[in-house]
This record gives structure tokens, sequence and C-alpha cells, in this order.
């Protein structure tokens, strides 16, 4: 099997790969370590944040298992801690992995000039206007107009990404099991002329939103990667045709997760 590190960029996250390899290469393992993209790999281990883990997954896509070694506070995405090094190596030698998939959100951005680039998250689709003005967009459901939307942004996301961004402006947390899109809005503005849904909206597999957009330029933020875009007409969203694998050889589940992210001390 050919396995791929990702790494944050820290002494300390550097030391614990260190220690994994080494730690592999005593116990006789067949594995290889390959190294930027020119081979495909079997598996990629995050170490460091759930950053660290949205950037491998862009940089290596929906092919490979993923597996999480937080060296930070726990994350959402990680099952492992640097001290559990010595049971993740038996459990990589010794144990079959459950695979879990996660649904990601696909978008389609066009351009008023009649370009298509079509994008993928794991997280979320977060879009707002590029200077400190109102975001303007006309939201479609399957075509179907719902509201003018005047506000800070909004935000796109998958059922894994409604622990994020999402969950910050009070979304719904959806199980990955789920697949679904959801629809949220960032400080939203309702008064007297102006109204929105103020809610967030779970969409099922065979529906897309479109969003219709008014300002001249934009942010797009696709999970990690943020940029402005200039002329944009619409963004499409949906769920994703692909899922993220990820390689469990530890018991948690999701709503564990949930649980140790934010509730637990």
């Amino acid at each position: 099997m050919k396995i791929a590190t990702v790494l944050r960029n820290d002494d300390y996250t550097r030391e614990v790969e260190h220690l994994l390899k080494e730690k592999l290469k005593e116990a006789g393992s067949s594995y290889t370590f390959v190294n930027g993209t020119d081979e495909e790999p079997d598996m990629v281990l995050s170490i460091g944040g759930d950053g660290t883990l949205l950037e491998a997954v862009h940089q290596y896509g929906m092919e490979p298992a993923y597996v999480g070694i937080h060296t930070g506070h726990l994350g959402f995405y990680a099952d492992w801690r640097p001290e559990e090094l010595d049971e993740f190596v038996d459990r990589l030698l010794h144990a079959q992995p459950a695979i879990s998939e996660y649904p990601t959100v696909q978008c389609r951005i066009e351009t008023a000039d009649g370009k298509q680039y079509d994008k993928w998250a794991l997280n979320e689709v977060v879009l707002r206007n590029a200077s400190l003005s109102t975001l303007v967009a006309c939201v479609y459901i399957n075509g179907d107009e719902l509201e003018t939307f005047r506000g800070d942004g909004l935000i796109v996301s998958s059922p894994s990404g409604s622990t994020a961004y999402n969950k910050a402006v009070d979304g719904a947390i959806v199980h990955p099991s789920i697949e679904a899109i959801q629809l949220s809005e960032i400080a939203s503005i309702n008064n007297q002329a102006y109204r929105t849904i103020n809610s967030s909206l779970v969409l099922p597999k065979h529906h897309e939103v479109e969003l219709i957009v008014m300002n001249p330029e934009i942010m797009i933020g696709l999970d990690r990667e943020q940029g402005v875009w200039t002329g944009v007409r619409s963004i499409t969203c949906r769920v994703g045709q692909g899922k993220v694998k990820f390689a469990r050889y530890k018991r948690l589940t999701f709503w564990g997760r949930v649980r140790n992210s934010f509730i637990k001390g």
C-alpha cells in the first residue's frame, strides 16, 4: 500500500510524521511513502488540523482514503492523537478499517461572458461581496425563484461542513449519511423593505440552488481556498457526484465527534 502524508507546517507535526514512519519501519511494515502527486496513494495521512485535512483532500482528490492525526486541539475529521501512534500503527497493520464516505458540494460558477468553472468542496462554498457593501443575490431552487437575498453572505455546506461555518450562523447539523446540501444566510437584512426566508434550507440530492449574483465583484470561498471573482453571473450548487472516503480504524460515531468537538471539555 502506498501512503502520502500532508503536514501542517510546524516542527512538532514534522516530528510526529518522523516518529510514525520510524514505528512503521520497526514493525516491519511493507507500506511505502510517496511524495507529491506524481504517484497515486492508496491512503493519505493528514497530520495537523482540520485545515490540513481539507488541504490534503484537494491535493489528492476522492480516490484515496484519508486518516487524520491531530497535532493541536481535537478536530472534527481526525481520529488519532500523537500519543496514540502505537495503537494506530497496530491497527493499520492488523485491522480492516471501516470506510466512511462523506458527501461533497459540487458547484458551477458561470461568468457574464459565458465561461463555466466546475468546483467542489468537502465543507462549504461561501459567497460574499468583495467590498464592504451588501451582497445581493437572487436565490432559485430547481429553477423557481425563492427570494432576493441581501446581507453579508451565503453558505452552501455539505453534511460534514454543516458543523463548520454553517453551525456558526445557526444552521442545522446534518448527518453525513444524508446526501444533502444546506443553504444558510450570513447576517441577512430583514426589515419593512426587504425580506428573506431567514432560515437554513436543507436540500436533497436531486435539488439544486442557483444564486444569481448582482454584485460586480464577489468573494468565493471553497473550503480553505478563497478568491475575488469579477463578472460572475451565477453559482449553481448541488450534492456532488463524488464522496470523500475516510478509513476508520477506531469506532467514533458522527454524534460522538459532534460531542467531542463542541460539548465535551
